[in-house]
């Protein structure tokens, strides 16, 4: 769940930051003449009643010194002033890159819950840094602002109803492939199915298609439906992708071997016939070994 969180924060980073930079300069100006604590808490004030899910708003001077108490709608957040919070990371970054900033999640020093803060820069009219302004909230109420409209989590939740249904119908068929494959040999005994070559071709045709298939539900169902979202993701895809198709080219590659045989001892006019697949299957290889070809440059 944690790690999900932090993939989400990852992907609504931009829109979070966004929302404070413009919550912050709607009520504070970047750049005030003699700006003053006064002014600063008062608009603060107008912030903590626009959003109800704010851990806390406060204010630090130029060298990090936290000059206001916790501005807070719950009462055992309430004080902190006189703390030092210069080796925060949101104070220097908001100094250093002299704009508004969002911090990555950590632990919050009050309720150890994974807390967010957005720190904003208050300049006067000669550019000296005179505040930094600074704004708490929880991980989870935050992802609630970035996240999508009803609409669209609605949408969402019933794809990911949708691919779970075609997983399990695809595993399932899977699955009788791979019941199939192994009856087959169990069926007849193991020692007629060894000296049974077109039945030992069979059951391998169709564990490979079940192997590609189990494959193929795999990559569905991890990224569509649990919404993985790794660095390594794309390279994830393009291995499961050459896995699934090479499997289809075995699978082919032993068809037409059988052919070839059947024909051979049965029907040589029918053989070009055999000769077609394996040209097809050529084919596939063929785009198989341009597909991995390209990958590996795109890398």
């Amino acid at each position: 769940m944690i790690i999900k969180e932090f993939q989400e924060f990852q992907e609504s980073r931009t829109r979070a930051r966004a929302y404070f930079c413009y919550l912050f300069n709607r009520n504070i100006p970047e750049k005030l003449p003699n700006p003053n604590l006064g002014q600063i808490e008062k608009a603060l004030d107008k912030i903590i009643n626009e959003i109800d899910n704010c851990e806390a708003l406060y204010v630090l001077d130029q060298n990090g010194i936290q000059v206001s108490d916790n501005i807070t709608n719950k009462e055992d957040f309430r004080g902190s002033k006189g703390k030092n919070r210069s080796s925060r990371a949101y104070f220097y970054r908001a100094v250093q890159e002299k704009r508004c900033v969002l911090t990555d999640p950590y632990p919050s020093t009050l309720t150890n819950k994974l807390t967010v803060t957005a720190a904003y820069p208050v300049y006067d009219e000669n550019d000296e840094l005179k505040f930094v302004v600074c704004l708490d909230m929880y991980l989870g109420d935050l992802l609630k602002i970035t996240q999508p409209t009803s609409m669209q989590s609605s949408f969402g939740s019933f794809t990911k109803i949708v691919y779970t249904m075609f997983s399990v119908a695809l595993l399932s068929i899977a699955f009788l492939l791979f019941y199939n494959s192994i009856e087959n040999l169990l069926k007849n005994g193991i020692l007629q199915a060894l000296q049974n070559i077109d039945m030992m071709f069979k059951s391998t045709i169709l564990l490979t298609l079940s192997l590609a298939i189990f494959d193929l539900v795999k990559t569905i169902f991890e990224e569509e439906v649990l919404g993985r979202n790794e660095t390594n993701e794309a390279h994830d895809i393009h291995k499961t992708m050459v896995r699934f198709l090479g499997s289809i080219v075995i699978a082919l590659a032993i068809e037409a071997l059988m052919l070839v045989f059947k024909f051979a001892m049965t029907d040589p006019a029918n053989i070009i016939l055999a000769i077609y697949l394996m040209g097809g299957v050529s084919v596939l290889l063929i785009s198989l070994a341009f597909y991995v070809k390209m990958v590996s440059i795109k890398k």
